[in-house]
């Protein structure tokens, strides 16, 4: 069934209607009667058969011909057309290509469990699917059990709201695609597939759509590499959408197509979910749902492997992603997705890590996005990448709401877009609404520690201290390696003056090049007392400003905490004149409730438009 052929506002299929590719119908489809999930597992079943043996088991020149076929006639055994084709394999087809649907597979994961048991069981013998020339028949990509554990595998669970079997589905999350083929060159087209239908979904109204940090957590690595001869171009996609609470199967389709057409396996994936969702779109919505920013599939595949870098911290990955997303947009001038993620890019390796200075970065992030905004001023990605570009380029904290607002209302389901929203939230000291968009982030990304401790931050900078405490345990649970967060633990307890547990934290984090995670170890050990140690990561500032970029600001915090306000000011001063990424926190940051009294520090908040603390 072509999923690009369903109406939003329609049923998938619906009693006395005829809908889907003619040779790949059910006989139930045929007759015109209440449809289920067994009937696309029949589809399915046909389409196998077709991988299998290289033809059609209900062929016919003529819709009447193959309707009949469906009906009553029996398919050529699959073995006789393949000697090579595994026993079991053909057992599968049979059932799955029952014409009675009370003893077809009944449930998709039936016939996903079966098609597992036979990887297994087989595996031993791979000989037996490479050497027939069936095998290299071009519309396939390899044999067909092999093909078949290739597909990129897609659960959608729907989640039912409320009690009973009739309510509305308004949650859902797109479980990662598994890259099968174990070729780790690969792995950012099942990644990037698997962000593309939810990014498309993130824009339905009424949908709970969890980000991908979450879902990506479920992703199975389990599966052991296989050598395929030569690189192929062929893309084979099984997606299906799930109840997760009655295991029951909605919909399921099987798509093959060139790699080059991979944008409109997500278009049709995305509007066909749309519509077994009964979700009612708008003409627009339609529109936006459909659309694709990208024209040259070079350019996507580049924009594709941007995107798997860009979740990745270290600055050699960071800068990866910037090649990437630039080549993209060499390929295809009018990209606009590539130009914001080439502005995210630069705002991260300089805001968000300082891996840049602030010349080498936020310049190019807001000009990025700008340019992204030019090609196409309805997508959200480029609404929020300007937004974190001017935040730190600019200091321009009405431009950066606007922005953030604007790429809310067009993708209401951006965990990141909340968090971020929620960070500049917070520097205004709006802590309530700071809070309020980092408790939506957490509900769209609930498994992500970066949007969890999130949460906790603004809970710190609110002297919330046990809810900071609280959030940063449960962001440690989902990821133990995480000095950012362990250090800001650290913090939390300090400001409780319970040393002891913020110096056993403290000694845990490792600074690892990262100038926040220092500064903030810098200022616990000089609060606690550990003057020495304090000192010393000071000095690491200096000995490393003589041959890389430094954040002032973050020196500047070591001395307010061993309470020297004149070079604090002194450093922050700097900080102000190089636009130091951090200087946007200075009123809301615990290190300067001190220095609060001094002038200077009402002259720095008074000359970058920050509100006064009380």
């Amino acid at each position: 069934m072509s999923a690009s052929t369903i109406d939003s506002e329609e049923h998938l299929t619906s009693p006395g209607s005829t809908l889907g590719t003619v040779a790949y119908m059910s006989p139930e489809q045929v007759r015109g009667k209440e449809l289920d999930a067994r009937t696309d597992l029949f589809s399915f079943g046909a389409v196998l058969y077709e991988m299998a043996t290289g033809a059609l088991p209900f062929r016919g020149e003529t819709s009447g011909v193959i309707f009949k076929a469906i009906l009553d006639g029996k398919p050529t055994s699959a073995v006789r057309l393949n000697p090579d084709l595994p026993a079991e394999l053909e057992r599968i087809i049979n059932k799955a290509l029952e014409k009675d649907r009370d003893v077809r597979y009944q449930h998709a994961s039936d016939i996903r469990a079966d098609l597992k048991r036979l990887k297994r069981d087989t595996e031993s013998d791979k000989a037996a699917f490479g050497a027939s020339s069936r095998w290299s028949h071009p519309k396939m990509l390899i044999g067909a059990v092999a093909l078949v554990l290739l597909i990129a595998l897609i659960a959608v669970a729907a989640f039912y709201l409320g009690s009973g079997g009739h309510a509305p589905i308004n949650s859902v999350a797109v479980l990662p695609f598994s890259n099968a083929s174990g070729d780790p060159n690969t792995e950012y087209l099942s990644d990037g597939i698997t962000e593309g239908i939810i990014d498309r979904l993130s824009g339905l109204p009424n949908l709970k759509v969890i980000s991908r940090t979450s879902v990506f957590r479920y992703k199975k690595r389990d599966i052991e590499p296989q050598k395929v001869g030569r690189e192929l171009d062929d893309l084979s996609v099984s997606a299906e959408l799930v109840d997760a609470r009655e295991d029951k199967q909605l919909w399921g389709e099987q798509y093959s197509r060139k790699l080059a057409d991979i944008v409109s396996i997500q278009q049709e994936i995305a509007t066909a979910i749309s519509g077994s969702l009964r979700v009612r779109l708008t003409s627009e919505e339609k529109t936006r749902l459909a659309k694709s920013s990208a024209t040259n599939p070079e350019a996507y595949q580049l924009y594709l492997k941007g995107r798997y870098h860009a979740n990745q911290t270290t600055a050699a990955e960071l800068k990866k992603r910037v090649e990437y997303f630039q080549q993209a947009i060499d390929k295809d001038p009018g990209y606009a997705l590539a130009y914001a993620g080439l502005a995210d890019s630069y705002s991260s390796l300089g805001g968000g890590w300082m891996y840049l200075s602030p010349n080498d970065s936020f310049p190019k992030a807001k000009a990025a996005a700008m340019k992204a905004l030019e090609l196409d001023d309805t997508l959200a990605e480029a609404h929020a990448a300007l937004a974190y570009a001017v935040f730190f380029a600019d200091w321009d904290w009405p431009s950066t709401e606007r922005e953030f607002k604007r790429a809310i209302e067009l993708n209401p389901n951006s965990a990141l877009s909340h968090a971020r929203y929620a960070e500049c939230l917070k520097t205004r000291l709006r802590f309530n609404e700071s809070i309020a968009a980092a408790q939506r982030a957490q509900e769209l990304d609930p498994l992500s520690p970066d949007i969890v401790s999130q949460l906790g931050n603004v809970h710190f900078m609110a002297r919330r201290y046990d809810e900071s405490i609280a959030e940063f345990q449960k962001a440690l649970d989902l990821n133990p390696n995480l000095p950012v967060v362990r250090a800001m633990l650290a913090l939390a307890y300090a400001m409780k003056r319970m040393y002891p547990q913020a110096l056993a934290d403290q000694d845990k984090v490792t600074a690892a090049g990262n100038q926040f995670v220092a500064g903030m170890l810098g200022w616990v050990y000089a609060v606690s007392g550990r003057r020495a140690d304090a000192l010393k990561i000071a000095k690491e500032f200096r000995d490393l400003s003589s041959h890389a970029y430094v954040d002032f600001y973050w020196s500047g915090v070591i001395y307010a905490g061993l309470s020297d306000k004149d070079e604090a000011f002194r450093l922050l001063e700097k900080g102000f004149e190089e636009h130091s990424a951090a200087m946007p926190y200075l009123a809301v940051d615990p290190f300067w409730y001190g220095m609060r009294s001094d002038p200077r520090y009402g002259d720095l908040l008074r000359r970058m438009g920050l509100p006064q603390p009380e």
